[in-house]
């Protein structure tokens, strides 16, 4: 019998990652120093995009990006209603509206028809934040092709898809974060992600432009590139020249994002293994539905869908599996709901809520474990 605790997400810090914060912690920066730029350009390198800049969080990742595009009060922006409430609020931090769009039944992502139905009902939407749920990454060739036609900018929400891509028109693969179709496309390195250095985040993109901004703001809004300054006084002279924010990432946590970037590839490699044998456990259970994931799927996170869930959810627990809900539809959070969004505006992604369950997904579950978890499921359904 299995007694430790199973997680349904789990990091991974290994004594190379411990080495190498050592290794930080006895030089001459904590922070602000050349272990930022190295993961900076060692994830732009591993997702394929020009540029990227290294943050907090994921949430200051999306707050950024936004600023960054300029959105003015009043201006509305559409995300999936699936997601954590971090892809929606950081429209609400710069004073714009809003707008939620049901997701696709199968695939669990925004759906990409209803978003062309909203674009055409209101010409002041402004930009799509869509989200690689799960780690199942949204065609953002396709929705450029839609926004395209009615100006609005992509920010790509790939918290979940560190290594996902997706197949194009021409049959190649586009990685998640490129940005070879979105604007910008931000990551988090929350512990349960990817690549975890406790908190964190980064945001890719090809935009020289955007690139300097996210620079600019990232830091208070100051600048002391004497080539940007408007006088300059000394080499200790410094100008602010927007209202930034401090959203920096410390090199501690960027040594740390190094050394696991390094086994990003296999520990991918090690969630396909997991996911397969779930696939293989669950085929004839008419009581487990599996999902439907595209090529290209990160396996952030193993979503079934449940009869009484609830009861699964409860009897889990019991036994030391610690499952999860990814998520609560965020137009159903109180919030929103004073904002005039109320349940019942998008019935797909609340009867998805109704029934979804994430169960344990991470590169160090051992197969012991993993089979462990499937036989109590089974033993549950089994008793009802």
């Amino acid at each position: 019998m299995i007694l430790n605790p199973i997680p349904y997400g789990k990091q991974h810090i290994s004594d190379e990652d411990i080495n190498e914060v050592i290794s930080t912690l006895r030089s001459d920066f904590l922070t602000q120093g050349p272990k930022v730029i190295e993961f900076e350009e060692a994830f732009a390198k591993y997702v394929g995009a020009k540029y990227a800049v290294a943050v907090s969080n994921g949430t200051a990742a999306l707050h950024m990006s936004v600023l960054a595009l300029d959105l003015k009060t009043g201006d509305k922006v559409i995300t999936s209603p699936i997601t954590f409430v971090a892809s929606a609020n950081c429209v609400r931090y710069c004073g714009g509206e809003v707008l939620f769009s049901d997701i696709d039944k199968k695939s669990f992502l925004i759906d990409l028809d209803k978003i062309e139905d909203l674009l055409l009902s209101d010409s002041s939407i402004k930009g799509i934040i869509p989200v690689d749920f799960a780690g199942n990454a949204v065609d953002v060739e396709r929705l450029k092709q839609i926004t395209d036609k009615y100006n609005c900018w992509i920010i790509e929400d790939a918290c979940h898809a560190p290594g996902g891509f997706f197949i194009d028109s021409k049959g190649s693969k586009q990685l998640c974060g490129n940005s070879n179709f979105s604007d910008l496309t931000i990551f988090s390195f929350h512990p349960v992600k990817h690549i975890a250095t406790g908190e964190g985040g980064m945001i890719t993109t090809n935009n020289k432009a955007l690139y300097d901004k996210l620079i600019l703001l990232r830091t208070h809004g100051i600048t002391k590139d004497s080539s940007l300054l408007n006088e300059n006084h000394g080499s200790w002279y410094y100008e602010m020249q927007e209202l930034g924010y401090n959203h920096r990432m410390p090199d501690i946590l960027c040594a740390l994002g190094i050394s696991q970037l390094k086994r990003a590839s296999a520990s991918l490699e090690k969630r396909k293994v997991i996911a397969k044998n779930y696939d293989i456990a669950f085929a004839n259970n008419p009581n487990v539905k599996t999902p439907k994931y595209f090529e290209g799927h990160a396996f952030h996170l193993y979503i079934i869908e449940v009869k009484n869930r609830l009861g699964l959810y409860n009897y889990l627990k019991s036994k030391n599996i610690f499952t999860q809900i990814h998520y609560i539809p965020v137009h159903t959070m109180p919030y929103y709901k004073k904002l005039g969004h109320k349940v019942g505006d998008y019935p797909v992604a609340e009867e998805y809520y109704s029934n979804c369950l994430s169960i344990p997904i991470y590169p160090t579950l051992t197969y012991e474990e993993q089979m462990f978890v499937i036989e109590q499921i089974e033993q549950y359904y089994a008793k009802i």
